[in-house]
């Protein structure tokens, strides 16, 4: 499993400190007191100098301890590290965290070969900040400790760690680990989230990440723990990593940091740039998640407050909900007569606690809205009576409602009433409102989430045949960019619509014959592979009316062209006719690949100005129409393309057509490097390509292979004859297949549950459901069959998972017949369909666990081929085992 061993790290029951130490200004002295004082297990110092360290003795070396540790801290000499962790690996210690600076890279690949045959863990090297306060493990060398809690917080920085520890002690924020990375020879982001994700005194995890090493992994890793609580990134390096010099739009636009927020979204994280905004997310996420607000209302006493929460709502494009005539009606009804009659609601400075409560209430029944309380504290009532007053209502679940008390010592105990009772509660408007907006970007990352898209659509119009010969070409004639009309060949023969393109030898009277055969008015290009952008040569003229006016820009451009680049070598002109199309828009669609995301897609508004406009959006791959319609939404531009005034709606589906088809061309040609179409038209008649550049690259650095997150594997998908005359299918499960699973456990028999999950129950809750069909198919790989129904709708009848550990060395398989199909070979269908996949996949072996008493699962093992043994843990169990990379029989 991703989370191999991390227990013994971050659950120890016992701990032995190497280089425990009585000596001051040393790790091992701190990190020893520190545990002395506080580890609730068992706990042992090692140091070959000394015979005792207070009341406890000291040991000299891994063979003397008097058992085997959970985890190993190891505070010693660089050179030393190597061969301890080949010790504590002999000894059986799954865990170790090392503290020790300086290590050379040939030491820790010497630590990390140590570890490996024992599959020991470790965290670091350079490694100060663990701990798990509701354990007394502090592994640290901070001057305050933590306080138990819900929170989780793992770092790049150890540094930082201990800032933020004496920052939470100060509010009294809580936490259930604290985890510095240190230099992440081994545990890493991913592994620790595998474990957060299903920790129960975990209910919401922050980061602050600097650098990602392996990113497939991380977005792997989090895209799980998101579906199950709040997940929050700082980004540190937000402008360095990843810039470089770009020879398209696109790849200028895409900027590291757009993809890293590319990257966020998919995943279903939440971003914030303030630490501080860390704890404010965290504390929202925990308790406001189920709310579904677009909307925000604003109820004050202050007519200044009210105007600070709203300019703050517009600068965060948070809507602020018009009242309808009802609402003012009924607010007219309890407010005195000058009462604002609008959003924000001001009820008035001498507001009594009654009138709070009337308006809230009145306000409530807005049911897709939340209400933001904004209190300034008056001489006519106390706060803690309003408080008091609105809590019955403010507090009904699902929680609707954000208080924002004004003030310090005047509305101290307003304000720690509501966060007692669970109610998001801010210091000012602004960050009531920062709050809220990040509620809804969280919620619309969580929708992303649920999208696993195929590299391919079902139904594509794409000449991959054609596609695949133009790029061949193109690399045996020496060359990385196509010419214009290349691309534009290539886009055609992948679905998109584009421009009637003549090319012409480099002589002005070609040009004309050209424009000619095409109709007036026509648009001129250079054609040269050494010019990247040709406007900036003056290459383009457009609009030209006659046969005059093209041989004068076509002299003029060769002119100019020589002047400016007198070693760019002509290939001729391209020769347009000029498209004309009412009310269209200018957009661009490019990709570039990101040095640690791999493939990206950007957006936006395009034209000469694209750079300077700097209205775009970025995206991983591969996308489907929603995740192509969220690219879109998240520029301005969009807002044009519904529509205004006297200028009608684009066809919005024709640009999510081309989208897709972009997101299929980076899936299934691996050689493009660089994609620009500037400009596409859109307007009410659909999509255009006017103008576009392409660069390849024989290192293959695009493809469905080096998406950042996997496409769903339409390839694996198999049918076959069932017993009754319907079709099988053999899928892998999506994240929409939660109904059918729902209804495929509430057909089983209670027994066949308790004999797969090892206890009796048919109901499962919505994050069970979603944990297990909301998989990574990078880590995991779970078939489901089903077959159809007379009204076109399908059933589930089996269900086979096979889990893999970090080394893809072996998977963990778990299958599951409806208890009606038995009888069918169905679980030897499944099991057959698993192990080959896992086989192809590379897995070493396959493995399973099951109750002894489990006759069916056991024979289907032996028919298999499988070892069956007592389990080593539990004699109540049998373990299976299979090797996938022998020979396979006859």
């Amino acid at each position: 499993m991703m989370t191999r061993h991390l227990h013994a790290l971050l659950a120890p029951r016992s701990v032995a400190v190497f280089g425990a130490s009585d000596r001051p200004q040393r790790d091992g002295t701190a990190i020893w007191n520190r545990l002395a004082a506080e580890f609730k297990g068992t706990l042992h110092a090692v140091n070959p100098r000394l015979r005792q360290l207070g009341a406890h003795k000291v040991w000299h070396s891994v063979t003397e301890l008097p058992q085997t540790p959970d985890l190993a801290v190891i505070c010693t000499p660089a050179a030393t590290v190597p061969a301890l962790i080949a010790a504590l690996g002999a000894r059986g210690c799954k865990a170790a965290v090392v503290v020790s600076t300086g290590l050379s890279a040939a030491q820790k690949q010497a630590m990390l070969a140590a570890a490996q045959p024992y599959a020991l863990r470790i965290l670091g090297p350079d490694c100060t900040g663990l701990l798990v306060p509701h354990l007394g493990l502090n592994i640290s060398l901070a001057q305050v400790g933590a306080q138990p809690g819900s929170v989780a917080f793992v770092s790049q920085s150890a540094a930082l760690v201990t800032a933020m520890m004496d920052w939470a002690s100060s509010r009294q924020i809580g936490f259930s680990h604290f985890i510095a990375l240190g230099e992440h020879a081994d545990v890493d982001f991913a592994d620790v989230l595998d474990y957060l994700a299903s920790d129960a005194r975990t209910r919401a995890i922050m980061l602050y990440v600097e650098t990602l090493d392996e990113p497939r992994k991380f977005l792997s890793a989090a895209r799980v723990a998101a579906r199950n609580k709040p997940l929050i990134v700082v980004k540190g390096g937000r402008s360095g990593q990843g810039q470089q010099a770009a020879s398209t739009h696109s790849a200028a636009l895409a900027g590291s940091d757009r993809v890293f927020d590319a990257a966020v979204s998919r995943a279903g994280m939440l971003r914030v740039f303030r630490l501080q905004h860390l704890f404010m997310a965290a504390e929202l996420l925990a308790r406001f998640r189920d709310n579904r607000s677009e909307q925000l209302i604003v109820l004050t006493n202050g007519g200044g407050a009210g105007v600070l929460a709203a300019d703050a709502a517009d600068y965060a494009r948070v809507q602020l909900a018009p009242l309808s005539p009802e609402r003012i009606a009924e607010l007219d009804a309890v407010l005195p007569v000058g009462w604002s009659r609008a959003n924000p609601v001001d009820i008035g400075g001498d507001a009594p606690p009654q009138r709070y409560l009337d308006a809230l209430r009145i306000l409530l029944r807005e049911r897709d809205c939340a209400v933001l309380l904004v209190h300034a504290p008056t001489g006519h009532v106390p706060s803690l009576d309003i408080a008091q007053a609105l809590l019955p209502l403010a507090s009904e679940k699902p929680v609707r409602v954000l208080g924002c008390w004004l003030g310090t010592q005047a509305v101290a105990e307003a304000s720690a009433l509501f966060r007692a009772a669970g109610i998001p509660d801010y210091d000012t408007p602004e960050d009531a409102v920062r709050a809220f907006a990040s509620l809804r970007l969280h919620r619309h990352h969580q929708i992303d989430l649920m999208e696993t898209p195929p590299a391919a659509p079902l139904h594509s119009r794409m000449d991959l045949p054609g596609i695949r010969e133009l790029v061949e070409f193109v690399l045996a004639d020496g060359r990385e960019w196509l010419t214009e009309p290349e691309t534009k060949e290539l886009l055609k023969r992948a679905g998109l619509p584009v421009t009637p393109t003549r090319v012409v030898p480099p002589e002005p009277e070609a040009a004309v014959y050209a424009a000619g055969t095409l109709g007036f008015p026509v648009a001129l290009k250079i054609l040269s592979h050494d010019i990247t952008h040709k406007s900036d040569v003056g290459g383009v003229r457009l609009n030209l009316h006659n046969a005059a006016e093209v041989e004068q820009a076509a002299r003029s451009m060769l002119e100019r062209v020589l002047q400016l680049l007198p070693q760019a070598r002509i290939e001729g002109f391209t020769v347009q006719p000029m498209v004309r199309r009412q009310h269209a828009h200018e957009l661009i669609i490019g990709a570039r690949i990101d040095p640690l995301f791999g493939p990206v897609m950007v957006f936006g508004q395009g034209g000469v100005a694209v750079e300077v406009l700097s209205d775009r959006s970025v995206a991983l791959p591969p996308l489907n129409g929603k995740l192509a319609r969220s690219l879109v939404e998240r520029t301005r531009v969009a807002r044009l393309l519904q529509g205004y005034r006297n200028v009608p709606a684009a066809k919005l589906e024709a640009l999510i057509d081309a989208l897709v088809a972009v997101s299929q061309l980076l899936a299934e040609v691996p050689e493009i490097a660089e994609l620009d179409i500037n400009p596409l038209l859109l307007n009410p008649e659909g999509a255009l390509v006017l103008d576009a550049r392409l660069r390849l690259s024989r290192e293959r650095p695009a493809g469905a292979a080096n998406f950042a997150i996997r496409p769903y594997p339409l390839e694996l998908i198999e049918t076959l004859p069932f017993a009754d005359g319907r079709t099988l299918t053999l899928r892998p499960i999506r994240p929409e297949d939660e109904g059918l699973l729902e209804r495929f456990f509430e057909q089983l028999d209670p027994e066949d549950i308790r004999l797969r999950l090892f206890y009796s129950r048919r109901s499962f809750e919505h994050s069970e459901l979603a944990r297990m069909t909301q998989i990574d198919y990078e880590r995991e790989m779970a078939f489901i069959a089903t077959l159809p129904l007379p009204d076109g709708s399908e059933e589930m009848i089996g269900d086979v998972r096979g889990l893999g550990d970090p080394d893809n060395l072996e998977a963990e398989f778990g299958v599951l017949v409806r208890s009606d199909m038995k009888g069918h070979r169905l679980g030897w269908i499944l099991m057959d369909k698993l192990i080959r996949y896992l086989r192809a996949h590379g897995t070493q072996r396959i493995v399973g666990a099951v109750l002894r008493e489990n006759d069916g699962m056991l024979g289907l093992g032996r028919k298999l081929g499988f070892h069956i043994s007592v389990h080593p843990e539990d004699p109540d169990l049998r373990h299976l085992e299979l090797p996938l990379q022998t020979a396979q029989r006859a």
